[in-house]
């Protein structure tokens, strides 16, 4: 994978971009492969994971009871973080609101 450029999405009108694919951190690696930080300090679950493209944090999705990954997102500032779960190929632009799809090559 080379990268991240934005979904095409049929329900949203054509030409929209995302002014943050630059911050993506090629190779970035997650802080804490086992699960999302802030659950596994607090010892509660989560219903899916997400990871920070910038800085590796790995957060608990929006479908989670501590909601993690948009809190890192709300601190932090950092825009794109992709779904870390088996077979799942995407990530998201919180700034943007925008599907991110991998680039190959």
């Amino acid at each position: 994978m080379s990268g991240w450029r934005v979904a095409p999405d049929a329900g949203r009108p054509e030409g929209l971009g995302c002014a943050h694919l630059d911050t993506a951190v090629p190779g970035v690696r997650p802080v804490t492969p086992q699960g999302c930080e802030e659950c596994l300090a607090a010892g509660t679950g989560w219903v899916h994971l997400r990871m920070c493209l910038v800085c590796g944090h790995v957060g608990c999705c929006d479908s989670s009871p501590g909601q993690h990954a948009s809190e890192h997102f709300a601190h932090q500032d950092h825009p794109l973080a992709r779904s870390i779960e088996p077979g799942e190929d995407w990530a998201w632009c919180y700034r943007d609101e925008l599907f991110l799809e991998p680039v190959r090559g």
